[in-house]
């Protein structure tokens, strides 16, 4: 559940979690031989961080499953344990699909939409703002457009995937570079997420607007003021939302002392 002082985070990903993660296998697949993936999934493991520890499991997962991604999907998803009930209280437990999700990362991206539907399941448990990036790199607007419809999915871990997804500058991940580029890829899926209901989703959206803020600031800047001004009329707690979301996306730069970023940041408190 929480973080133990003094103990690496990568240190999560060792035999028991491994071991229940090979159990959770072959309660649905049969042919899963689990003290063989144990074994090959903790092999060298103490010398991994936790990303490559992730990736290791990732690969001794691959070793058990079919060949074919389709089949190895649906196993996956039945593998599953229940979604998320909210995004508080969580703790460590929702990375236990770590390892989950690079396996779809790597494994999944020729397969659009099988690997599409386990990154669906495995962000209701997790995230899969990981795993989403090698398929808007290899499948750019195809993903885009269906993280564009996944803008109005209920759940909200689905929403937010799709702003955290597209971050071009998401930390622990490797950069989109064409969304690093051109900040008007993910503009409809900001503009669909600003007003969104729940705090979660819209702190994502002022962290994407922060990493764009990094290549084009006057862009973000434009865009933040635009969406100030457009707020006229409309209701008191839409107005403190937004306002809050701007501020929080224009932190950096006004720390720096950036005039246009103070300006913004001054006009979003009335």
């Amino acid at each position: 559940m929480n973080i133990t002082a003094g103990v690496p985070l990568k240190d999560m990903f060792d035999g028991r979690l491994i071991g229940l993660i090979g159990k959770s296998f072959a309660a649905v697949h049969g042919e899963f031989d689990t003290k063989r993936f144990k074994a090959k999934a903790t092999a060298g493991l103490a010398d991994l961080t936790m990303m490559q520890r992730s990736a290791h499991i990732a690969a001794a997962l691959a070793a058990e499953l079919p060949d074919d991604f389709q089949a190895a999907a649906q196993i996956l998803i039945r593998s599953l344990g229940p979604s998320l009930d909210g995004t508080e209280g969580n703790g460590l437990r929702p990375f236990f699909y770590m390892p989950h999700a690079s396996f779809v990362g790597k494994y999944g991206v020729q397969q659009f939409k099988a690997g599409m539907a386990v990154n669906y399941e495995i962000t209701r448990r997790f995230t899969a703002e990981f795993s989403v990036r090698p398929f808007l790199m290899r499948h750019e607007q195809r993903a885009l457009a269906l993280l564009k419809k996944w803008t109005k999915d209920p759940d909200v871990h689905v929403r937010r995937l799709c702003s955290e997804g597209t971050r071009p500058r998401l930390p622990w991940a490797s950069r989109l570079p064409a969304f690093q580029a051109n900040p008007e890829l993910a503009l409809p899926i900001l503009e669909a997420l600003k007003d969104d209901e729940e705090l979660y989703v819209r702190r994502s959206v002022a962290n994407h607007l922060g990493d764009l803020c990094k290549d084009h600031p006057e862009w973000v800047f434009a865009l933040c003021a635009r969406w100030v001004d457009e707020l006229k009329g409309q209701p008191e707690e839409r107005v403190q939302q937004r306002h809050w979301m701007v501020r929080h996306a224009l932190r950096h730069p006004a720390k720096k002392g950036v005039e246009a970023a103070l300006e913004l940041r001054e006009r979003a408190k009335r």
